[in-house]
């Protein structure tokens, strides 16, 4: 008896585990279903399987980057570089893999680590100079999207091993391309980080006050500059993904993608002042965008009115947001 006892509240405590981990998450999950409701209606294509693998296929670049934009907006940063880091990095290993010469494994490695560098740099601005974040990153797509156009004159780089472009249109067991159980991948190590490890715990205190943090123990300058790397080399394995897809890499490739990136966070419920949020809402975030984006498009709307209907959605849920903490 005792012990059927504390079986059930050792499952009431793991059910309620889960349900704080969508703390914050619980209206964009609400809408996510709601959204998926109608588009069942009004279209009978959306809820096809070959339709949702094809959601996930599309959605995978921006669900990679935006587990490393949670984790820099947890802290109360922002990392508007990802696009340009993303295109820096699609250059630098098509280069290197196509130009150069160089096995494709070596070369997707040195392009991460410059993706990589690239987040460090921003970091160390922010921390060594006190550059704020808005102003050190928004440097760093500068120079990011210069250094990627600088690789070929501006100019595209076309193919690459057969091996390679197949990965993202293999399914595996019929169902996931290596391109999606990367993104899955790294939405459960960024979702087991921040709930439990020690350093998950130290973001979200970093976020809600980094003078208390840094009275705490808390290394607040290492851990934001280690947020800016992973950020950075999330952004480059966004790129690799894109160019498997794509078969080919340009400069211009991930423009308008840190707008895109920080809308999933928002709207999945993770607060711009920090502290506040987690990688479950985000994924209902992406999740919301590319459902969208899909609908839309299965209802025929045309591209510019899309932009028009995600920057009225984006603005209603930091809206939302607002009220919360008001009330």
């Amino acid at each position: 008896m005792l012990a059927s006892t504390r079986g059930d509240t050792a499952q009431g405590a793991n059910g309620l585990r889960w349900l704080s981990g969508l703390k914050g998450a619980t209206g964009p999950l609400i809408g996510l279903i709601l959204l998926c409701l109608f588009l069942t209606v009004a279209t009978d294509k959306f809820m096809s399987l070959r339709n949702i693998l094809n959601i996930l296929d599309q959605i995978s670049v921006l669900g990679i980057m935006a587990v490393g934009m949670t984790l820099v907006i947890l802290i109360g940063g922002i990392d508007l570089a990802v696009g340009s880091v993303l295109a820096l990095t699609m250059m630098v290993m098509g280069y290197l893999a196509n130009t150069a010469g160089m096995p494709m494994g070596p070369a997707i490695l040195l392009a991460l680590l410059v993706a990589g560098l690239s987040g460090a740099v921003s970091g160390l601005m922010i921390t060594l100079f006190r550059v704020p974040a808005f102003i050190a990153t928004l440097a760093m797509m500068s120079v990011a999207r210069g250094l990627a156009n600088m690789i070929t004159d501006g100019q595209q780089i076309v193919g690459f091993p057969s091996w390679f472009s197949m990965l993202a249109y293999t399914r595996l067991g019929g169902f996931l391309t290596l391109t999606v159980a990367i993104m899955l991948v790294v939405f459960v190590a960024g979702w087991l980080y921040l709930r439990y490890s020690a350093g998950g715990r130290s973001l979200y205190a970093i976020g809600g006050n980094p003078e208390v943090a840094r009275l705490a123990g808390i290394h607040v300058n290492a851990f934001t500059v280690g947020v800016y790397v992973v950020s950075g080399l999330l952004a480059g394995l966004a790129g690799v993904v894109l160019a498997m897809r794509l078969d080919s890499v340009q400069p211009t490739a991930g423009v308008s993608y840190e707008l895109d990136t920080i809308a999933a966070v928002v709207i999945g419920g993770t607060s711009l002042t920090g502290g506040r949020g987690g990688i479950l809402g985000t994924i209902i975030g992406v999740l919301i965008i590319g459902v969208l984006r899909n609908g839309l498009n299965l209802l025929g709307v045309s591209p510019f009115m899309q932009a028009v209907v995600i920057g009225v959605v984006i603005a209603l849920a930091v809206a939302a947001e607002a009220f919360k903490k008001a009330k």
